[in-house]
């Protein structure tokens, strides 16, 4: 039986028309996973299994917030892994991004942003990957987030003064998403 979610993320990237070659190679690479396993987006499919996060940009489109992830101990956006009760790839990186943050009112885009095939220590494994679904989402008015037990910190950013030490993969991300808000 195929998981909802399953068939979201496939539908999803079929049509999703990537930005540039390297994010055309990761779609065919995720569509080739999806086809392959049936658990694709549950995290128990390793060495890999799909991950949806949110860029979460601020009302103005001048700020990012940013986790420091408790376990990675660097600045990255919002997001993680698909549960059970996700239906859609927009709306597991929504909830994560709601639950990271405790923000009300975030506005999810229709379309993945990028993505970004990462490793990660995931499952008892130093040599497992995300297959990352990355999305823009944009705050409400309200801008007071709140601490996850998840985070070591949350902070917002100008977005183009990140801290140092960024993950590439959050520079391109944000550098991506700064040409869509502004």
């Amino acid at each position: 039986m195929t998981w909802p979610l399953h068939a979201d993320a496939v539908d999803v990237l079929t049509r999703w028309a990537a930005p540039d070659t390297e994010q055309g190679r990761l779609r065919e690479y995720y569509l080739h996973h999806l086809a392959t396993y049936d658990d694709a987006m549950t995290r128990a499919r390793l060495p890999e299994h799909l991950t949806a996060s949110a860029l979460v940009v601020d009302q103005a489109g001048e700020r990012v917030l940013l986790t420091l992830h408790g376990k990675i101990h660097r600045w990255l956006q919002l997001g993680g892994h698909c549960e059970p009760g996700d239906e859609t790839l927009a709306g597991a990186a929504l909830r994560e991004a709601t639950e990271e943050s405790g923000l009300p009112g975030l506005a999810i885009g229709a379309e993945p942003l990028l993505l970004s095939r990462h490793q990660v220590r995931c499952g008892g494994r130093d040599d497992a990957y995300h297959l990352d679904v990355q999305y823009l989402v944009r705050s409400g008015a309200d801008e007071a987030f709140v601490l996850s037990a998840e985070s070591k910190d949350l902070a917002w950013f100008p977005i183009g003064q990140l801290p140092a030490g960024i993950d590439d993969s959050v520079a391109e991300l944000t550098r991506t998403a700064r040409l869509l808000v502004n």
